[in-house]
C-alpha cells in the first residue's frame, strides 16, 4: 500500500512541476494581454480573469472525471497533446512563427476595455487550462487504483490527483509564475522541455487507450505494468534532465546575434 502512493506522490511531484513552468508562459500571456491597461486596472483584471477561470477549470475537473475513462476521449486527448507538445517543438526548432506570438496578443488586445480583457485573460487561463488538465488526467490514468472511492468515472486517487494539479496551476500563475519566468530567462531550453513532457504524456494516454478494454491493442495491465511504470518515468526523468542542463541563455544568444 506504501509503494501506490508513494507512486501518487511522485506522479503529482512531476505534474506540480510541469504546471509550474506552463504556469510561466501562461502568466506572461496575460501580463501581456492587460499590458495596454492602466496600472490600477491591469491587476484587478488579471485577477478577474484567474477567478473566472478557477470556476471553469473546476467546471472542466467535474466534467471530465465522468467522461475521464471513455477511450473515445482519452484518444482525442492523447492526440490533442501529443499535438501540442510536437507543434511547439517544430516550432522551437525550425520556425519562427512563435517568436511573435506574445506581440501578436498584445496588439489585439490594444484599445480594449476593462470588460473584454478581462474576458479574453479568462478565455487564454482555460485555454491553458484544458492542457493542464487532460495532461494531468493521462499521467493520473496510469496510476493503480486507490482504495478511495470512485469519482464519477475516476477513481478517487486519480482524481485528487487532477484536482491537486489544476488548483496548483492557478496557484502558481498567482504566486508563483514571476520566479519561474525568471528561471525560463536563465534556462530557455526548459519552455521546449515542458512541452516535450506534454508529447511524452500524450504518449502516456495513447498507451493508455490501446489497451482499454474496448480496444485490446495492448494489454489492459500494461499501462499499469512495473515495466511501463519504469520506462515512462525513466524517459521523463531524462527529458527533464537534458532539458535542464541543456546549454543556452536568452541574454548570450542575444549578443551572438548581434555581434554578427
Amino acid at each position: 500500500m506504501d509503494s501506490i502512493w508513494l507512486e501518487y506522490g511522485w506522479a503529482l511531484l512531476i505534474l506540480i512541476g510541469l504546471e509550474g513552468l506552463l504556469s510561466a508562459d501562461n502568466a506572461l500571456v496575460l501580463a501581456v494581454i492587460a499590458k495596454h491597461l492602466p496600472d490600477d486596472q491591469k491587476k484587478k483584471a488579471i485577477n478577474y480573469g484567474i477567478i473566472l477561470a478557477f470556476a471553469f477549470r473546476f467546471a472542466a475537473l467535474f466534467a471530465i472525471s465522468f467522461i475521464a475513462n471513455v477511450w473515445q476521449i482519452q484518444a482525442i486527448g492523447a492526440i490533442y497533446l501529443l499535438y501540442l507538445g510536437l507543434k511547439h517543438i517544430i516550432q522551437a526548432r525550425f520556425g519562427k512563427e512563435n517568436e511573435n506570438i506574445h506581440k501578436d496578443d498584445e496588439k489585439e488586445s490594444a484599445g480594449k476595455g476593462f470588460g473584454p480583457t478581462v474576458g479574453k485573460i479568462a478565455i487564454a487561463d482555460l485555454a491553458f487550462a484544458i492542457d493542464s488538465i487532460l495532461a494531468a488526467v493521462a499521467l493520473a490514468l496510469g496510476l493503480p487504483d486507490s482504495p478511495l472511492d470512485k469519482f464519477g468515472g475516476m477513481d478517487g486517487g486519480q482524481f485528487l490527483v487532477v484536482l491537486i494539479g489544476g488548483v496548483a496551476g492557478l496557484i502558481l500563475i498567482k504566486f508563483a509564475a514571476t520566479w519561474f519566468v525568471k528561471l525560463l530567462e536563465k534556462r530557455p531550453a526548459l519552455e521546449t522541455t515542458a512541452y516535450v513532457i506534454v508529447a511524452w504524456v500524450g504518449v502516456k494516454l495513447a498507451v493508455i487507450t490501446l489497451a482499454h478494454e474496448d480496444i485490446g491493442i495492448l494489454n489492459h495491465e500494461f499501462p499499469h505494468s512495473t515495466a511501463w511504470t519504469l520506462i515512462f518515468y525513466g524517459v521523463l526523468v531524462a527529458i527533464a534532465l537534458i532539458g535542464w542542463f541543456t546549454p543556452g541563455n536568452r541574454s548570450l544568444q542575444a549578443n551572438a546575434k548581434g555581434s554578427k
